[in-house]
């Protein structure tokens, strides 16, 4: 299952527009960080490694829209850290829906019983929450016990009031063809979430644990058993078909990472939120300044292992929308 219809004909029109004003590069959403500071210890995250004075700044509201604006993505993903320590992130989001942007707060849920009553249920507006497998395995990952029961009680109140639920699951090599099938299971079936998103996890150069990050054929070959018998198509999933292809290694693409930039309090990040080789201080400065033929697999050392949905989820959504057959298919399956 792919973004909802509505969302879908959005994000189209906005790629038509883009590319009858002959511009080749721009984003489609914004990772948008308006802090690094986090309530948990991943063994997996590279952005809490920051010193002390950077985990204590927040991106004022004015700052996090005035990027947005300038940068004219549909969609944002706003991320860090953890988003709903920011004392001003319901402001933020109120903000850019009434921009009618397509928001989706990335959290650990561990805040949302405190902040809640602080957001409204809108189509424009989704929480996007971190589940990394089953209570044993998700707990491990976030280094804390008692987290996995925490966010299945945050999402079941967060359904209950009638908001979008989405996940956002990353598999290391700690995991199997079915220790993924029961994850999913239990958001699609269980928890009945709206979608989910998977990743397979990148080698974040500061991260604590660096011997659990899968390679291309192990995540090739993950995916594509995890997959079979016909979950991929049961499963609701936050992405296009062809990226889905793409994990499985049916198809490949090339990296469009300046498609999903990240936007900090440092600047635009070069070249994605998974590497910083320098900031840009706006969007068309980012795409112009930047060398991004040095990037991607076969380019970069650092990206021989990366699959991840900001380099190749565009891509393929720009393949899906330059074939009428993949476009219908897209909405069949939305």
């Amino acid at each position: 299952m792919t973004i909802p219809v509505r969302q879908s004909l959005r994000v189209g029109g906005y790629v038509l527009h883009q590319r009858l004003r002959r511009r080749t590069k721009f984003p489609l959403l914004v990772e948008l960080e308006p802090l690094f500071a986090c309530n948990l210890k991943c063994a997996g995250c590279g952005k809490i490694q920051h010193p002390a004075d950077i985990l204590r700044q927040r991106m004022p509201v004015d700052q996090a829209v005035a990027a947005i604006e300038e940068s004219g993505a549909p969609m944002v993903s706003i991320a860090g850290g953890e988003p709903l320590m920011h004392p001003q992130i319901a402001e933020i989001v109120r903000e850019l829906v009434a921009r009618r942007k397509y928001v989706y707060l990335c959290t650990n849920a561990l805040l949302i019983p405190k902040k809640i009553d602080e957001f409204t249920p809108s189509r424009y507006f989704a929480w996007t929450v971190h589940i990394d497998g089953l209570r044993e395995r998700h707990d491990a990952s976030v280094c804390k016990e008692g987290v996995f029961d925490e966010a299945v009680a945050a999402v079941r109140e967060c359904r209950r009031r009638g908001f979008r639920v989405t996940t956002n699951t990353t598999f290391f090599t700690t995991d199997s063809p079915q220790t993924v099938i029961d994850v999913l299971n239990y958001l699609n079936d269980d928890l009945a979430v709206d979608q989910m998103m998977i990743s397979p996890a990148y080698a974040y150069e500061k991260a604590p644990d660096q011997e659990h990050f899968l390679g291309v054929r192990e995540i090739r070959e993950l995916f594509r058993q995890a997959f079979a018998g016909g979950n991929r198509r049961r499963w609701r999933f936050n992405h296009s078909p062809l990226f889905l292809d793409f994990l499985e290694g049916r198809i490949d693409f090339p990296c469009t990472a300046w498609a999903i930039p990240s936007y900090s309090m440092f600047g635009w990040q070069r070249p994605c939120y998974l590497m910083a080789d320098g900031y840009a201080r706006t969007y068309k400065e980012l795409v112009e300044g930047t060398e991004w033929d040095s990037y991607g697999r076969g380019r970069d050392p650092r990206c021989a292992n990366c699959m991840a949905h900001c380099g190749y989820e565009p891509t393929a959504i720009f393949a899906t929308l330059g074939s009428l057959k993949e476009s219908l298919q897209a909405i069949r399956d939305g």
